[in-house]
């Protein structure tokens, strides 16, 4: 087991270089840069040449990129132009709430599709069936944004049960914290949740048709059984890579959610750092957030083996 997660270690360090490598390019051909945010529109070309050179950025992009990756492998990732602080620390302030937030909206979104997506897999081909996976389909076609908005209008501003913005810590109460992200957790929950029930109808579809599940019935045992211990827990192996690519997403994809309802996450800060050309703070989260999806994808399929220990004897 040890050599197979060092295997899949080593495989994603050509991801972490390729992901880096094309966003570096991209950030320095896109037209602007921190010298022109800095010296606004009117200053001269001589002026802007001048200013990259005191930041390090008027060499080729290949000695950038070069000296910028040997920084990242002692552990620096540089220091932020204009926020006068290491982009390190900038996205340990931010990296809290975008975390809270997903496993927030994670939580809302299994909550909601396993169950009836067991529903609609055992109701199949009924109005059940139908009717839940018609509101999947509805889920999944709501842009997040505009259901945020919907929220904040009807619970923030007409019922008044819940702050429409704004960010509590958790240090400063469970209760305050977890009524500041209800809202926005629900806004991006939802759409995952969507994506889980489709899956859990689908892959407990296959399941159910299985001898086995036969065999259970005709010897007496309990639906509820039957549903819950042998199908679900042979069928949860495609539901629990839903769940890692939805957490993953939620983390890189909170960004329009976290701008309606002010929440200073990783989407306000990267945001703020596209709007002012901040190299090395956008560098630094495109870099953290890959590496976050990247393992937790390892950690899910580290967890088949777990949940399945056919996968173990493959791994062996």
């Amino acid at each position: 087991m040890l050599a197979y997660i060092a295997k899949r270690l080593l495989s994603l360090i050509p991801v972490l270089f390729v992901v880096t490598a094309a966003l570096f390019l991209i950030i320095h051909i896109t037209p602007g840069g921190p010298a022109s945010s800095i010296l606004g529109m009117e200053a001269s070309a001589e002026e802007i040449a001048a200013l990259n050179k005191e930041l390090g950025l008027d060499g080729p992009i290949l000695t950038q990129y070069t000296n910028w990756i040997g920084k990242v492998l002692q552990g620096d990732l540089g220091n932020s132009i204009f926020m006068k602080q290491s982009v390190a620390q900038a996205i340990k302030e931010h990296i809290g709430p975008t975390l809270s937030l997903a496993i927030i909206a994670q939580a809302i979104a299994i909550a909601l599709a396993i169950p009836f997506g067991i529903l609609a897999a055992y109701k199949r081909g009924t109005a059940a069936d139908y009717t839940l996976m018609g509101v999947s389909l509805m889920g999944m076609a709501v842009p997040g944004f505009l259901l945020a908005l919907f929220l904040v209008l009807l619970f923030g501003v007409k019922l008044q049960w819940l702050p429409v913005a704004g960010y509590a810590e958790l240090g400063k109460g469970l209760g305050d914290h977890l009524k500041h992200l209800i809202l926005p957790g629900i806004s991006l929950g939802t759409i995952q949740a969507a994506l889980i029930a489709r899956m859990t109808r689908s892959s407990m579809l296959e399941v159910l048709n299985l001898n086995f599940i036969k065999t259970a019935r005709s010897k007496g045992v309990t639906e509820a059984k039957v549903l819950f211990k042998h199908a679900f827990r042979n069928a949860f192996l495609p539901i629990l890579t839903v769940l890692g690519q939805t957490f993953g997403t939620l983390v890189t994809g909170a960004v329009v959610v976290e701008g309606i309802f002010n929440i200073p996450g990783l989407g306000q800060l990267i945001l703020n750092s596209i709007a002012r050309r901040d190299y090395t703070v956008i560098q630094g989260v495109v870099l953290i957030v890959t590496l976050i999806y990247v393992v937790i994808n390892l950690l899910i399929d580290l967890l088949y083996g777990v949940v399945d220990p056919r996968v173990r004897l493959d791994r062996k």
